[in-house]
């Protein structure tokens, strides 16, 4: 392992590299590359002078037209727009495959957070029993979501890793064809993805990167921790939203969610199958080849034939089982790592790969339910008292935790109430097909209430289940108010004897699942994490009181204002009183790719998660627990964040500059996901409808990443008028948790870039809204850089600054282009007669545009 800083490892391997094969990819005999390699330079430099300069975006193309093309028509302004922007796309993605190669080298493979690091550190202060007992029952579970963040198609994610893979072995003449390929390939997705064809994408990282890097970990635990015996606990699970995520996605149908817990089915049988035919080849001893023949006979016509799988995964676990006994006994144990590594690989996925989560919204399941009753009086099933509807919350209740009897789905015939019954009885079908890991979980977005929680309980067993409920309910709590409800509605639960006897079933264990994402959108930054941090707190106490597990499961986007950025600080920043036996979190687009993309990637990154859970429990527990006045100091920090937050989301302007000066309603327009932007098909913005992806991307596209640090500055400030801010620092300095906070605030205003919409502070009607941002971002970044003793943001993290910094120069004529783009169309519709050719050409470069922004930044929403 090279002992040079990061930055210097950054420089030598990642930017020197992109540079020369970037350089390549301009001469590639492609025509309209070879011109744009030449102009683009030219206009990145326009970019940044004129900025620099305080030139607006579209003072800055209108100089770059004038100088240096002879009268372009404006087909040709309009071509070499669109060739910019297809050329900038393929940039990101040679750096996105520079950074994955380079990877093992910037990163320390055995360093502080590795497995590696960990086993030594636990084994000298004598702690292997106890590390070993730990590791029986944690668990870090990955979710891939249904919410898209990145637009690349499979063919161009297949030439990244072929790139990648060329770059580590340094091919040349490999790279050069890759580079050309990638110069004549499509970006674009000709149609919307189905919600079928999204989890089709996000399986081929099940294949290609989870199901080698999960099984690598479990086999580094095995063999270095447990000394090389099978472990009971699959120590990584993987979770799976697509086709199963229901919550505002009218595509996802009950055919769907079968179709992709079969598709996910058969991927794992044929990754087995592949491991079998490798193993036959070596393993050719007398009494096992023919054990291993069967195997792969069967696995062969259970992957070729969807419909009838003949081996079932207690054969094929015992029979791999008894090959290891005849290579232990008889055959020296040759080959047993190999054999091992795929008894592990059954373990942690059984023949379901990962469980595909069913979820949707409260208020849909309230409106299906009060169907469900209306049936059962209309039909005399005697189901609920007649006088269900007049009855209070706590006699509700009562009544449906001794729900029995039977409803059919066909005797329905509303459409919603049909797809989430459908829904419901889809997990029972895919139980008995992958196994109960298969599908067990159904969570209900936008909980406020005990009520939520038992009207899916009793319609899980009035429509797929009658006595045992082997399904695991699991609330989510997004909005400020719900996650300051949340421990008030489990204690209701908890008291509730029919409850608690399905909690007994479940190991006593109960989910639930916290929203950072609606929480920031909700509440600022600061005090969504805050309030999330309290709410586990506070559901840990209730929890331990009434003797169940409580397994937090965090629902975070890519960027810190959804609760991204440096994940496993956070997790090694909690203290004692958080239960921590599980870290559970989903994981979209960009983060996918940035953080699982490879092997390397996601093995190192998911040790990260492990080793901040194991870090918490045995080397800083005690040390991260907050005292008294931390937490009041904590707490007015976020309440004055919170009130700066709500002021300016209530302010007249907010939602009108949302809709008129970002690319908010263009999200709509792109082909990057099957689900709608916004909750509800109605055309006036309503906040409360807006998803959180398009609400914090647009911000990001603006490169204003207001969710990030909005409140942050204001806060502070208080502290420092009032003489307190050594308190502040201090904080600071002694408080992992408020220092992950900082860092990634930070990490949001080093992707800031205010000089791209500078314009709009003489905008006649949003220049005082633009200043009120502008005004809040300056005070943020003074003070944060004052708390942390720097003077750059980012200033201790040097090799992920440089990242970001050549990322943002790779798009700065990209954002220039959109910002044009959007001022040319509120010019167009301001005219009389405008021109409806060229506002579609313009709304078109747009959302065109969209994409490499979104690709570049890894974690912009």
């Amino acid at each position: 392992m090279s002992t040079q800083p990061k930055l210097k490892r950054f420089n030598q391997n990642i930017l020197t590299k992109y540079q020369i094969y970037n350089s390549i990819f301009i001469t590639l005999p492609f025509d309209n590359i070879r011109n744009t390699g030449v102009l683009l330079p030219l206009f990145n430099d326009v970019c940044k002078k004129g900025f620099e300069s305080g030139k607006s975006p579209t003072e800055i193309v209108e100089y770059f037209f004038n100088k240096f093309q002879d009268n372009p028509s404006d087909k040709e302004k309009f071509d070499l727009l669109f060739q910019f922007i297809q050329y900038i796309e393929r940039q990101v993605v040679l750096f996105d495959a520079v950074e994955d190669a380079g990877f093992p080298i910037i990163h320390n493979m055995d360093g502080k957070g590795t497995l590696r690091f960990t086993k030594e550190e636990a084994f000298a202060q004598n702690k292997k029993e106890s590390l070993q007992q730990y590791l029986e029952d944690f668990k870090v579970r990955i979710v891939l979501t249904a919410h898209p963040t990145q637009f690349y198609p499979g063919s161009v994610l297949g030439i990244i890793t072929d790139l990648t893979n060329a770059i580590v072995e340094n091919d040349l003449i490999n790279i050069k064809k890759l580079l050309a390929q990638l110069g004549i390939t499509p970006f674009l997705k000709e149609a919307k993805p189905t919600p079928f064809d999204e989890a089709v994408n996000l399986i081929w990282y099940l294949e290609n990167v989870f199901y080698h890097s999960a099984s690598q970990i479990y086999n580094y635990i095995s063999s270095n921790i447990y000394d090389n015996t099978i472990m009971d606990n699959e120590i990584v699970n993987l979770g799976f939203w697509p086709g199963g995520d229901r919550d505002g996605n009218p595509f996802v149908t009950t055919e769907i969610t079968i179709k992709v817990a079969e598709r996910l089915r058969q991927a794992i049988i044929r990754s087995y199958y592949r491991d079998i035919r490798k193993l036959r080849r070596k393993l050719t001893f007398k009494n096992v080849s023919n054990i291993i023949l069967d195997i792969e006979s069967k696995l062969y016509q259970s992957f070729i034939n969807p419909e009838n799988i003949v081996i079932s995964l207690d054969y094929f676990l015992n029979n791999l089982l008894e090959i290891r006994r005849l290579l232990v006994e008889n055959y020296q144990a040759l080959y047993l790592s190999e054999l091992n590594d795929l008894i592990h690989k059954v373990k942690i996925f059984g023949f379901y790969f990962a469980t595909l989560d069913i979820r949707q919204d409260s208020r849909i399941h309230h409106q299906v339910f009060s169907q469900i009753v209306e049936l059962s009086h209309k039909n005399d099933l005697n189901l609920f008292p007649h006088n269900y509807e007049e009855l209070s919350e706590t006699q509700k209740l009562e009544v449906l935790a001794e729900t029995k009897g039977k409803i059919r789905v066909e005797d329905f015939t509303d459409d919603l109430v049909i797809k989430t019954l459908g829904s419901i009885k889809a997990v029972r079908t895919i139980q008995k097909n992958n196994g109960e890991m298969g599908a067990n979980r159904y969570i209900i977005s936008n909980n406020q209430s005990a009520l939520n929680v038992m009207e899916v309980y009793s319609m899980l067993k009035l429509t797929a289940f009658s006595n045992e409920l082997p399904v695991d309910i699991v609330p989510l709590f997004e909005t400020i108010d719900d996650l300051e409800n949340a421990s008030s509605i489990m204690k209701q639960l908890y008291e509730n004897d029919s409850y608690m006897k399905h909690l007994d079933s479940r190991a006593k264990k109960q989910t639930v699942m916290l929203g950072f994402s609606d929480g920031t959108k909700d509440g600022g930054y600061l005090m969504a994490n805050w309030s999330i941090y309290k709410a586990k707190e506070e559901l840990t106490q209730i929890s331990r009181k009434f003797n169940i597990k409580v397994i937090f499961f965090d629902g975070r986007g890519g960027p810190p204002a959804r609760g991204g950025g440096k994940t496993h600080q956070f997790y090694a920043s909690l203290g004692p009183t958080i239960e921590n036996q599980e870290v559970q979190l989903t994981i979209q687009g960009q983060t996918i790719s940035s953080n699982f993309g490879t092997v390397e990637s996601s093995q190192y990154n998911l040790e990260q998660l492990i080793s901040s859970g194991v870090a918490n429990q045995f080397f800083d527990s005690g040390k991260n627990q907050m005292n008294v006045e931390q937490k009041l100091l904590m707490n007015g920090l976020a309440e004055l964040s919170y009130n700066a937050y709500n002021e300016f989301k209530n302010h007249p302007k907010f939602l009108s500059f949302l809709e008129n000066m970002t690319t908010l309603k263009y999200y709509s327009k792109t082909n990057i996901g099957s689900r709608p932007s916004k909750r509800n098909s109605s055309k006036e913005l309503n906040f409360n409808d807006l998803r959180a992806i398009p609400f914090v991307g647009s911000w990001s596209q603006l490169k204003q990443n207001v969710p990030g640090f909005y409140g942050v500055g204001t806060a502070l400030k208080k502290y420092e008028d009032s003489g307190e801010f050594d308190k502040v620092i201090s904080f600071y300095n002694n408080s992992k948790f408020f220092r992950s906070l900082i860092e990634n605030s930070m990490m949001a205003m080093k992707k800031s870039f205010f000089a791209l919409t500078r314009y709009m502070e003489k905008d006649q009607e949003y220049g005082e809204f633009w200043s009120l941002i502008h005004n809040e971002f300056l005070l943020s970044k003074r003070l944060v850089l004052k708390l942390a003793n720097q003077t750059e943001l980012m200033q201790n993290y040097p090799q992920g600054k440089a990242s970001i910094e050549v990322r943002e120069e790779i798009v700065l004529p990209l954002l220039a282009i959109q910002q044009f783009a959007l001022k040319k169309v509120q010019e167009i519709k301001e005219q009389e007669n405008p021109n409806k050719k060229q506002l579609k050409t313009y709304e078109k470069i747009i959302t065109r545009s969209l994409f490499g922004n979104i690709n570049a930044s890894r974690n912009s929403a």
